[in-house]
């Protein structure tokens, strides 16, 4: 599925123009900007539209553009999102002088861009983790008050209700005194479960299974970070799958070799001048990854 058709950058005429009342307006004819970030980025690789298709990924290496690309995309579509982006005094401008259209349904009607649709980037999935492992860690220290609690509620005096205060202890008396009840009921009824947590990988992976829905535009920034390989192959599968039968469209930036050769993926290449798409077994990333292995080639047929 593909809800949007293209990007289209502002060109280095439009920069400058931007540039210059950026300046006016910090001073004048005097005036100067500290950060004219993202200014200069794209037309110097002759970027200026970009055409998705289900699946679009943007590679590069690190200040090649990629992130800002897909940030100044979800800024322009109003995507929802949860972690900041970094943004300098340009960004808001830059973003305003950007253009989208969007696809076109199988009437010819254009598309809309879903509602939930959003940018998830590695701090989302970070944030999800550490906030698993912290509720976790609230839970065992509520299970351990829990198991000093029930025998003193199941056998010490019974409370009395004096007052509202007192309701939510009266409660856990009640509770812990049904015969139908165990400590073991108890326990997990007043402290709660922990969730199940693996490696910071396999986490990870749940994330996105969590909370990727169908018929939904996502911008998905790095996502093998804290992936294996195995577990790359695993989230493309799903985002495969997604793309095909969901009617999801994803807009990527990776370095992952597992998930540029998504099938049928756009690969856009910001290390090159024209900045284009390519092949992803043309890109520097899975070159090195074939020599290398080239290179051992006999260790694995051994």
């Amino acid at each position: 599925m593909i809800y949007l058709g293209s990007f289209t950058l502002p060109n280095a005429e439009t920069e400058e123009l931007l540039l210059d009342r950026q300046a006016a307006e910090n001073g004048g004819p005097l005036g100067y900007i500290d950060n004219p970030y993202p200014c200069g980025l794209f037309w110097r690789k002759e970027l200026e539209t970009v055409y998705f298709s289900p699946v679009t990924v943007f590679y590069g290496g690190n200040g090649s553009g990629k992130s800002t690309l897909l940030n100044l995309i979800a800024a322009k579509l109003q995507l929802n999102r949860i972690a900041p982006h970094n943004t300098g005094e340009m960004f808001r401008s830059y973003t305003e002088a950007c253009a989208y259209t969007l696809a076109n349904d199988d009437e010819g009607f254009p598309c809309r861009i879903p509602n939930g649709s959003r940018i998830i980037t590695s701090d989302d999935v970070f944030d999800y983790m550490l906030t698993l492992r912290t509720n976790n860690q609230e839970i065992a220290q509520s299970k351990a008050e829990a198991k000093q609690d029930w025998a003193q509620l199941r056998y010490g005096d019974t409370v009395k209700l004096r007052g509202m205060g007192d309701y939510e202890a009266l409660r856990a008396q009640v509770l812990a005194r049904r015969r139908s009840v165990s400590r073991r009921d108890f326990i997990r009824r007043t402290a709660g479960e922990e969730a199940l947590t693996r490696s910071n990988g396999e986490t990870a992976l749940r994330y996105f299974e969590e909370k990727l829905q169908m018929d939904t535009l996502y911008c998905l920034d790095e996502p093998e970070n804290s992936l294996s390989p195995a577990l790359q192959l695993r989230l493309a599968d799903t985002l495969t799958e997604l793309a095909r039968y969901c009617g999801c469209q994803f807009i990527i930036a990776t370095h992952s070799p597992f998930l540029l050769a998504l099938p049928g993926a756009r690969v856009y290449d910001l290390d090159a001048i024209p900045a284009r798409p390519r092949e992803w077994w043309e890109l520097e990333n899975a070159r090195i990854y074939f020599d290398f292995f080239m290179k051992h080639k006999a260790l694995f047929e051994g």
